[in-house]
């Protein structure tokens, strides 16, 4: 769910002075990371982890006139403010009482979901203490109450894949520069489930499986041993040429829909081998043309 409070947010771009900073906030665990790199992969300029009166040190430097930075977002949430005895609220105030009006962008999830990610990592709350990881939120919940209520825009991610939280900041903002498309290619196991967030999920476990050669069960796709293997296998050119030429048909219908960021799932048994020396050729190749940007990513290559 999508809360706006305010007009999306319009820049300036390249005008000195006239920046109208992002500052992404809210619940640990919300999602705060994942909206940074949208922003950073859209040009701007992204400090994250920034205690709160170092964000409004370098709010003010880039709304110098002589400050090449047109494009600014700062992470920052209660464990920075904790760690340096600053109020987020505060320091907002003092941002807006210089002049700067800045577009304040609020994470949030409901509490069972903010759990069970904090369970997924093994991390406790910073707000935790002593008491319960409930307790943590409950507590983080009351401190950011005041941010929340003058937020532009309010994303709840509990039902959000990763994939759907980039799509919603990217509507939630209005206008942000859409100049190149941006396909990840993650390379996964079946035995750990495919990828959901996942706009196309192919298998390659047609492919011979190098586990099964003893000289190259301990070394992964990205080794160039494995790597060498896997693409001289018959049928491995032609399926990276027709994938290739996949996307190569369908990007376009992708931007007519608004759809910039595609997510492809390559997956073999495991996450170590085919996959991932698919994946890295097809990033390889994707590149090439030099028109849309390549992550690669491997999600199960250190699981056992």
């Amino acid at each position: 769910m999508t809360h706006m409070h305010a007009q999306p947010l319009d820049h300036a771009a390249g005008a000195p002075g006239t920046i109208r900073p992002v500052i992404i906030t809210g619940l640990s665990g919300g999602g705060l990371s994942t909206a940074a790199k949208v922003f950073e992969d859209k040009g701007y300029f992204v400090s994250q982890n920034l205690p709160p009166r170092l964000a409004l040190e370098l709010v003010e430097m880039a709304a110098a006139e002589d400050c090449p930075v047109d494009r600014l977002a700062v992470v920052t949430d209660v464990r920075a403010a904790h760690a340096f005895n600053a109020s987020l609220p505060d320091v907002l105030e003092q941002i807006r009482a210089s002049g700067i009006d800045p577009f304040i962008l609020y994470l949030e999830a409901r509490d069972d979901v903010l759990i069970r990610r904090f369970d997924s990592v093994r991390r406790t709350h910073p707000l935790q203490s002593t008491q319960t990881l409930a307790d943590g939120i409950l507590r983080e919940r009351e401190e950011l109450q005041p941010v929340r209520m003058t937020a532009d825009v309010i994303i709840d991610t509990s039902n959000l894949s990763v994939h759907d939280l980039r799509r919603a900041v990217e509507a939630s903002v209005g206008e942000l520069p859409a100049n190149r498309q941006h396909v990840t290619i993650e390379s996964f196991g079946f035995k750990h489930g495919s990828p959901r967030d996942a706009d196309l999920v192919l298998d390659v476990r047609f492919l011979p499986n190098p586990y099964w050669v003893e000289e190259l069960r301990d070394f992964r796709g990205v080794d160039r041993p494995v790597s060498d293997y896997v693409l001289s296998r018959p049928g491995a050119e032609q399926f990276v040429d027709n994938v290739v030429n996949l996307l190569g048909g369908t990007l376009g219908g992708y931007r007519h829909e608004g759809k910039d960021f595609i997510t492809v799932g390559i997956g073999c048994t495991g996450g170590h081998h085919r996959s991932v020396a698919i994946a890295e050729e097809l990033g390889r190749r994707l590149r090439e043309p030099g028109n849309i940007e390549v992550t690669v990513l491997h999600r199960d290559l250190e699981r056992s």
